[in-house]
């Protein structure tokens, strides 16, 4: 198995055919073939099925489409790391964060950062929480900003605290004028909540499963993230719990308001790494900063 093999293969799935991974490659189609006969006697399976005039990949293919596809993002994060290195003169850090802290906490620490260092570089990607972890634990990212409490395998927690979440209600409903914290078993009666369907599990939120059944049966709207859930709210008058940054920056948009809630659902933000003795002295500074932001909400 060598790398070319792996280029035909993944320009295959992605192409379609042949003739495509060609055209992607710049090399012959009786060529693209070759190596994609010589990656099958390699790994011992057949990765694609002739369907008429075209190709059909196999169940096994896709599975380890997966894995090639991982390691070709791998190199591609390594090339442009090296080409940011070469056109920048300080440090280059890279962070992935997931979408409910992407446009409150980091961008701060990112400012904080960059106002006292000039040369410093920040590559910032923004992805689900077991993605993040996966990418920091092959070292893709330097630091990841997550939403799960540790601890996590393969990887080194810097830092972990917990945040009650917040009910998130349409500012012109009566209930967005109230001060006491919701109670969302009597809520649910009356009101449709935006839900996470399977992005996050019950034992992410603390949620008792009998709340989270009454809040599924009430719902019409799913949301695969918190700031999608904040505009649900927004657009359709739906309810949502969100975390405290989403309801932040929801309320400075406006057309919502957001309320505490009775029942102790927290919020869990992490920041990891692979190793700490892998951290540069910029990667160092940027945590610290990063730290004062989550610990000033």
């Amino acid at each position: 198995m060598n790398l070319r093999q792996l280029e035909a293969f993944r320009a295959t799935i992605e192409s379609g055919s042949i003739t495509g991974a060609a055209e992607l490659l710049h090399i012959s189609q009786p060529s693209v073939s070759r190596l994609i006969s010589d990656l099958e006697r390699s790994v011992g399976f057949p990765l694609f099925l002739r369907i008429g005039r075209g190709l059909k990949a196999t169940v096994e293919a896709r599975r380890f489409y997966k894995a090639v596809d991982s390691m070709f993002f791998g190199i591609g994060r390594l090339e442009e790391l090296a080409q940011t290195i070469r056109s920048t003169a300080g440090g280059v850090v890279s962070v992935g964060v997931i979408p409910s802290l992407s446009q409150s906490a980091v961008p701060e620490a990112v400012h904080d950062i960059i106002a006292e260092r000039p040369d410093i570089h920040i590559m910032l990607s923004t992805r689900n929480t077991p993605a993040i972890i996966d990418a920091v634990r092959m070292q893709q990212f330097d630091l990841g900003v997550v939403g799960r409490e540790p601890p996590y395998d393969g990887v080194e927690t810097l830092f972990h605290t917990a945040l009650p979440y917040v009910c998130l209600i349409p500012a012109d409903h009566p209930a967005a004028a109230e001060a006491e914290p919701v109670d969302l078993q009597q809520a649910c009666l009356n009101e449709s909540f935006v839900t996470f369907g399977g992005a996050y599990p019950d034992d992410m939120m603390g949620i008792e499963r009998d709340l989270s059944e009454a809040l599924q049966r009430g719902s019409r709207l799913s949301a695969t993230n918190m700031p999608m859930a904040a505009a649900l709210v927004k657009s359709t008058g739906a309810w949502a719990i969100v975390d405290p940054f989403t309801a932040s920056i929801a309320r400075q948009l406006g057309g919502v308001a957001s309320r505490g809630i009775q029942q102790k659902l927290t919020y869990q933000i992490a920041i990891i790494t692979r190793g700490l003795d892998t951290l540069s002295r910029e990667a160092r500074e940027f945590t610290n900063k990063l730290i004062d932001q989550l610990q000033s909400v």
